[in-house]
């Protein structure tokens, strides 16, 4: 079991209710299977990232406005991939690509992929995210960092993404003490190469270090050369049916 830092009285906890984000699954044309399982009644989603070519491409994609389509059917969260290169991108091309994805795919939010974590760069990514906001009313906004940034951070959007990568990191991994100042729904995990076999586990490791969302897959990154996101899991229905029924023990 990984390391666990203290948290406060009763946030680490096995009865925190997941639900599942979704990392950004390939071009609805390489995985139809996927994109038509999210519309099937019965997982909880609390969002899906649509990332068509690296961001939103060079123009409307009809085979993603009919994938977003049938998820806000189904009253299903989508986010606009946006990627910060850790703060390299322009402010204005940000901004452009967020204008693109509302206008051709009317997403309810944005997820900040590759997000700084240094206090330093935490300026710059409240400019962007306040803009955001403005372009967008109610806009969801998840901060893609990976792993624990600066505590300020988690007063600038609606989610952290904390933790993303491969399970052997996951299983030993240790939770910044700061947040236990907040609830569980600020906070989401990513991990590959979950083994069904720990499926388990990993759904406790996420309940107690305090993770509302996450999401599990057997893929692998095969040593930087994949995208583990870009398929469903091998359990897809497996992982469901326990995150659905709130059974982790």
């Amino acid at each position: 079991m990984p390391y666990l830092t203290p948290t406060a009285p009763g946030t680490a906890s096995t009865d925190i209710r997941l639900g599942f984000g979704i990392p950004g699954y390939a071009h609805p044309l390489m995985a139809p299977v996927e994109w038509a399982e999210l519309t099937r009644p019965g997982a909880p989603l609390h969002w899906v990232v649509l990332n068509v070519a690296g961001g939103p491409g060079a123009r409307p994609d009809q085979h993603c406005l009919e994938a977003t389509g049938r998820l806000r059917n189904r009253d299903v969260r989508v986010l606009g991939h946006l990627d910060l290169t850790y703060g390299a991108r322009s402010f204005g091309e940000v901004v452009s690509d967020a204008h693109r994805y509302l206008d051709w795919y009317r997403v309810d939010g944005f997820s900040l992929d590759r997000c700084p974590t240094e206090r330093a760069a935490l300026p710059e990514v409240r400019r962007i995210v306040a803009t955001l906001r403005a372009l967008c009313e109610d806009a969801h906004i998840v901060l893609g960092h990976g792993t624990h940034p600066y505590p300020g951070y988690a007063e600038t959007a609606d989610q952290l993404v904390t933790f993303s990568g491969p399970w052997s990191d996951y299983r030993w991994s240790q939770v910044a003490e700061w947040t236990a100042d907040y609830p569980p729904e600020r906070f989401c995990h990513f991990v590959h190469g979950v083994p069904r076999g720990h499926l388990d586990e990993a759904l406790r490791i996420a309940r107690w270090q305090g993770a509302g969302t996450i999401y599990f897959t057997d893929r692998t990154d095969r040593g930087g050369a994949a995208d583990p996101w870009e398929a469903m899991p091998g359990y897809w229905d497996d992982i469901v049916s326990r995150v659905g029924t709130g059974v982790s023990e």
